[in-house]
């Protein structure tokens, strides 16, 4: 993307996104049922067999974790709709998105800057590797330090994130950290990938009120 200007970049983005969101409602059909009470009841959104979350955003959570993780032996959502219902062309940008989605690494991230074009330059604070995110809402109102758990997804130069952002702080990532760690072995990789470290990160924003800090993005690409 070497020359190009800030608007050619977003439009390239935005023509990305609303690839994704596509992608993401066509995954929507083969989601477990099952599989998303278990994952709300473990983010306490459920009583006995009903769901009983406060906001759709919380609600959003358990979407995410069955759509994007699942118990070993199990395949996920976005992968059975990757094998089953995408037929689409070698080299396209369908493919190419999807493929982001399926490999969209989550962790907590930290912005460090603004990016000389556009979009923020993210720390990835368990694999201490940077990455460059297009997010227009991000950009606006996320300073410079603010700590966020997003699955980041790259489909060109730059990522993009799935939809969800959940604010963190020291005192809920120091909880999340005594939960996981004395069940998850391994490198940072191995620990960022487990589903167990999400669904903690989200048990978490749901017990202590956070999603109330942040949205979530857009639905569809702005215009």
């Amino acid at each position: 993307m070497a020359g190009m200007s800030r608007d050619e970049i977003l439009a390239r983005y935005r023509h990305l996104r609303a690839l994704s969101v596509r992608h993401h409602n066509g995954a929507l059909a083969f989601l477990s049922k099952s599989a998303l009470m278990e994952h709300a009841r473990h983010l306490g959104l459920t009583v006995g067999k009903t769901l009983a979350a406060e906001s759709m955003d919380e609600l959003t959570l358990a979407f995410d974790l069955a759509m994007y993780t699942a118990r070993p032996g199990h395949s996920r959502a976005i992968d059975r709709y990757a094998a089953r219902a995408a037929q689409l062309q070698p080299g396209s940008s369908e493919l190419v998105v999807l493929e982001a989605m399926r490999q969209a690494r989550f962790s907590v991230w930290r912005v460090e800057r603004r990016h000389e074009v556009v979009g923020l330059v993210v720390r990835d604070l368990l694999r201490q590797s940077e990455a460059w995110l297009v997010d227009e809402a991000l950009e606006q109102s996320a300073p410079e330090g603010m700590t966020m758990a997003m699955r980041l997804g790259t489909p060109d130069v730059f990522a993009m994130t799935s939809g969800i952002i959940v604010p963190v702080d020291r005192e809920a990532m120091a909880e999340v950290l005594d939960e996981v760690l004395p069940r998850v072995r391994g490198t940072a990789d191995q620990v960022a990938n487990d589903r167990r470290f999400a669904t903690a990160i989200y048990r978490v924003a749901v017990a202590q009120g956070l999603m109330e800090r942040i949205g979530f993005e857009e639905t569809q690409p702005s215009a």
